[in-house]
């Protein structure tokens, strides 16, 4: 058995939206593991990317519980049921903390963190009745660390991590794996800034051990294996693609 075959798989992917970004790298990893994929997005590019990749695409804004409710529902009632929900959308705000908005507050927390529990909750219900599924959370270097300026996007990925471990010690039992991917610091368009502060980003560039920033293209592999049943005993982790960023 090839262990990363993903053949016959039913996948939804959020957040594949950017032409770039890590989403649309994992849905397209999905797919050339063999797996059938949605992509879901609130940006309207997400019906240009799927047309060029093959995807079938819902535009959806996650932060509002009711298109939410409708998008995950369109994506079953064309994939049928659902082995694999990677979670990959969200954003981030700068702001300092003793003045931050609290309507932004609100809007980060519920598309970063209460929108992954909502989908979770009901990917989950799908994958424990027929005993198998793979849940994929996109973290980040912010889940471990607080970072300056963004107070509700350190939050909303520490509690991502958190909530990834709550749903593995429940549903693992239950034939469903829960876990994470903690990106670094990635060429995509959350990092665009950088390209405009070249003494910034090297001084970024210098705490990476490889010496450079990411691509999307390097969340593929790790996107496969937490797909698939190469990580069948795998659950509650939270994995690193950062370059080597957390050793150093």
């Amino acid at each position: 058995m090839n262990l990363f075959d993903l053949t016959g798989k039913k996948a939804l992917v959020t957040g594949a939206g950017s032409p770039e970004g890590l989403g649309r790298a994992m849905a397209q990893a999905l797919k050339e593991a063999g797996a059938q994929v949605v992509v879901l997005s609130r940006s309207k590019r997400i019906f240009e990317i799927a047309e060029k990749d093959g995807f079938f695409a819902i535009q959806a804004d996650l932060a509002d519980r009711a298109e939410l409710k409708r998008g995950f529902s369109e994506a079953v009632g064309h994939l049928g049921t659902m082995d694999i929900l990677i979670n990959s959308h969200g954003f981030t705000h700068l702001h300092e903390a003793k003045t931050f908005p609290i309507e932004d507050w609100d809007r980060m927390l519920e598309t970063n963190l209460t929108s992954v529990f909502l989908l979770s909750q009901l990917a989950g219900r799908i994958m424990l009745e027929k005993g198998y599924g793979k849940i994929i959370n996109l973290a980040s270097m912010m889940t471990f660390f607080g970072g300056t300026l963004i107070p509700s996007y350190a939050a909303s990925k520490g509690g991502l991590g958190q909530l990834t471990k709550a749903l593995a010690n429940e549903w693992m039992s239950g034939g469903v794996n829960v876990n994470a991917i903690a990106p670094g610091l990635m060429d995509t368009e959350m990092t665009a800034r950088l390209k405009t502060n070249p003494a910034r980003r090297e001084q970024f560039s210098m705490r990476i051990p490889a010496g450079h920033f990411g691509k999307a293209d390097d969340v593929k592999g790790v996107a496969v294996f937490l797909a698939s049943h190469a990580s069948d005993y795998v659950s509650g982790a939270i994995i690193p693609v950062d370059g080597g960023y957390l050793s150093r």
